[in-house]
């Protein structure tokens, strides 16, 4: 396996200026190619052990191994995980992992794409060394994203461990990925619609303040990478690249933030609620994180379509102030949405997180009434139908309904009011919450 290196891509390599984490990134045909020089620019002389499953080691791993033998590298026993399974991101795969890491010294490679590549991130952390990642499928924005999804004591959190030192995505090899695994991908970009509008909500009420930088690094290439799903679906290498950049794109502006908050909104939340309760974990593979996120972005989507409609200038403020919950009260009903193990005491330590008291919330609502115009403006700009998001994600192949998750119209339903304790981060569903129009709009939603 020999070539060279595919051109630069001029706006990731911007990006990488203002990184933490990741160094080099190369995108392209051929990339694999690339993989020997990439680890010897980043690692030095450093040895190598590729970590595969029995699918990613067939379609790169074994390439990657031996163009790493070939160019003289050192290289320890790939890992390779058993033929016949799939891959979970579980605590108990990390530790099995890291313990493998344990018998030498070596930077670890992960060929794979979402579970495989959380798994040797965190393990890879853990063993207190950095790694190259080799993207086998466009699945999601993990690949240059700091943190790993990993279920722990029974439900799915992010464990903190940096982004790769670099990032090797081979378009050949990811145009050969199952087409649902390409959606899945796309559902997850998509998603990045209603989480800029969650933030430019928290920017206008003084919570969370837009960097623009960080924000052209998600919202620029966006509207690009999402605008051909049919030939994303029918194997169009440009829509393929461009939703592969947008999706580095949104891991490398995580990473210029410190914080996953460029890239994640109220979709996400739907989508880690739904993951931390097992929702699709039964399905072989697992129902993807992007197919939740994609479901979501609907769902976001039509909550601010019913929100933008009301006057928020003209709110009754006393009468909110009255309703409002006290830190106790807010706990008490946090535990009452939630009796999952690990996840009710974490969703009471997020939503005490971002309590305000009565005080706070005037003032915050008085800044609203002054903002309100303005923001509606730039939120109807920033967002797209929910009939259009729908459109669009069924023509990538994702799915596009609640129903096709598995979740019940309750269940669903309920979704608005628990999501939105299982993180700190101000989203439209606060707003719509601290409005006293939550149950309301979800009402319309039937």
């Amino acid at each position: 396996m020999s070539g060279e290196a595919p051109v630069p891509d001029r706006r990731i390599e911007a990006a990488l200026a203002d990184a933490t984490d990741t160094e080099r990134v190369v995108i392209g045909p051929g990339a694999l190619g690339a993989v020997v020089e990439v680890f010897g620019r980043t690692f030095g002389e450093r040895p190598a052990v590729v970590v595969a499953d029995a699918t990613t080691w067939r379609v790169a791993g074994d390439r990657v191994q031996r163009a790493l033998e070939a160019a003289g590298r050192g290289t320890e026993a790939p890992h390779r995980f058993p033929p016949d399974i799939f891959v979970q991101a579980t605590y108990g795969n990390v530790e099995r992992l890291r313990a493998s890491f344990a018998s030498h010294d070596a930077v670890p490679v992960a060929v794979g794409s979402g579970s495989l590549n959380d798994l040797v991130k965190r393990a890879a952390h853990e063993a207190g060394r950095p790694y190259l990642s080799v993207a086998t499928a466009a699945s999601m924005d993990g690949y240059s994203a700091f943190g790993a999804a990993i279920t722990k004591d029974g439900y799915k959190q992010t464990m903190a461990c940096p982004a790769p030192r670099a990032v090797v995505a081979d378009l050949d090899v990811l145009a050969g990925a199952p087409a649902d695994m390409t959606a899945s991908g796309y559902g997850d970009l998509l998603g990045k619609v209603t989480a800029g509008a969650d933030w430019l909500v928290a920017d206008a009420l003084g919570v969370e303040p837009v960097d623009p930088k960080v924000w052209e690094l998600v919202q620029g290439p966006l509207r690009a990478a999402i605008g051909r799903p049919g030939d994303l679906a029918a194997g169009d290498r440009e829509a393929l690249e461009r939703l592969v950049e947008g999706l580095v794109m949104s891991g490398l502006a995580m990473q210029a933030h410190a914080s996953s908050r460029p890239a994640s909104g109220a979709e996400h939340q739907f989508s880690h609620l739904w993951e931390m309760e097992g929702l699709g974990h039964d399905r072989r593979p697992p129902l993807s994180h992007g197919f939740k996120v994609g479901v979501g972005s609907v769902a976001i989507a039509a909550l601010y379509e019913r929100l933008l409609e009301r006057d928020l200038g003209a709110l009754d403020l006393e009468a909110l102030r009255r309703s409002w919950p006290t830190r106790s009260q807010a706990q008490a009903a946090v535990r009452a949405a939630h009796t999952t193990p690990g996840l009710d005491e974490a969703a009471v330590t997020e939503t005490t997180a971002k309590w305000v008291d009565a005080d706070a919330l005037e003032s915050r609502l008085r800044l609203l009434a002054d903002r309100w115009p303005a923001l509606r403006d730039r939120l109807r700009e920033q967002l797209l139908p929910a009939e259009r998001l729908r459109e669009l994600l069924a023509a990538a192949g994702c799915p596009t309904r609640p129903s096709q998750l598995g979740l019940t119209p309750a269940a669903f339903r309920d979704t608005y009011q628990r999501a939105r304790m299982i993180r700190r981060r101000y989203t439209v569903l606060d707003l719509a919450a601290e409005t006293g129009l939550l149950a309301e709009l979800v009402d319309e939603l039937r």
